[in-house]
C-alpha cells in the first residue's frame, strides 16, 4: 500500500516513514502544504496522512483543494489541537478520519487499514486468484488453504499483482506501489521479489501462477 505523509515535523514524519515501511508500506513524505497538494494530485495513493498545522498551506486548505480537484483518496488528518470544532472543520473540508497528537502508532496503523478498505468500497477485503488469497488487514497469505509466510516487500509486490488479477502489471507500476518515489535503485529489484514469490507460492504447490510478459511486466495466470 502506498501512503503519502504530509507532516512538517521532520522527526515525526521520518519516524512514521520508518515504521510504516517496516510494515511493508511504500511511503512518500511532504513537509509543507504545497508539496503535499502537488504529490496528492500527481500520484496514486491508497491513503493520505495530512497534518493540519503546515507551512505554506494548511491541512484544511490542502484537503479542500484535493477534493475540489477530484482526488478521492481517503485522508486521515493529524493535529496537535484538541476540540470538536477542529475535528468538525477537518471532516467538513473532506477528510475521512481525524487523529489528535500524541497518538498511538498501533491506532494509526489500524486507522490506515480501515481507510484503505473504505477506499476500496464495493470490492472484497480479501484479494484472491484461484486458490491464492491475500488478506491486507491480517497481513496473511494462503495458497490451497495453507498459510505462506512472506516478507513485507514480497507481500507488497503480491498485493500489486492481485489487485490487477489476470491483467498485466508493468514493472514501473509495481515500483510505484511497493516502493516510494525516492527509490533510485535498480528497477530489476522487482524481478528479485517476483522470483522469491515464485519459490514460495508456486514451486511448493506445483504451480506457475506468476507469468512474465516480456518487456512489460507480470500477470497472474490460472494454470489449473
Amino acid at each position: 500500500m502506498r501512503v503519502l505523509v504530509v507532516e512538517d515535523e521532520r522527526r515525526l514524519a521520518e519516524g512514521l516513514q520508518w515504521g510504516l515501511e517496516a510494515e511493508g508500506y511504500a511511503v512518500d513524505l511532504a513537509h509543507d502544504g504545497l508539496e503535499g497538494l502537488e504529490l496528492g494530485q500527481e500520484h496514486s495513493y491508497q491513503v493520505i496522512v495530512l497534518d493540519i498545522m503546515l507551512p505554506k498551506l494548511n491541512g484544511y486548505k490542502v484537503c479542500q483543494a484535493l477534493r475540489e480537484r477530484g482526488v478521492t483518496t481517503p485522508i486521515l488528518m493529524l493535529t496537535a489541537k484538541n476540540g470538536e470544532y477542529d475535528e468538525a472543520e477537518a471532516l467538513d473540508t473532506g477528510a475521512d478520519d481525524f487523529l489528535s497528537k500524541p497518538f498511538s502508532y498501533v491506532v494509526l496503523k489500524a486507522r490506515l487499514r480501515a481507510l484503505a478498505r473504505r477506499g476500496r468500497a464495493g470490492t472484497s477485503t480479501v484479494l484472491s486468484f484461484g486458490d491464492l488469497s491475500l488478506d491486507p488487514a491480517k497481513r496473511r497469505v494462503r495458497r490451497a488453504g495453507q498459510v505462506v509466510t512472506l516478507t513485507s516487500k514480497e507481500f507488497a509486490v503480491l498485493e500489486c499483482l492481485l489487485r490487477d488479477g489476470g491483467q498485466v502489471v508493468a514493472k514501473h507500476e509495481i515500483l510505484e506501489q511497493a516502493w516510494d518515489m525516492a527509490y533510485r535503485g535498480d528497477p530489476n529489484i522487482v524481478e528479485v521479489y517476483v522470483s522469491s514469490l515464485r519459490r514460495k507460492l508456486d514451486a511448493p504447490f506445483g504451480r506457475r501462477t506468476i507469468e512474465t510478459v516480456r518487456g512489460i511486466g507480470y500477470r497472474l495466470v490460472d494454470d489449473e
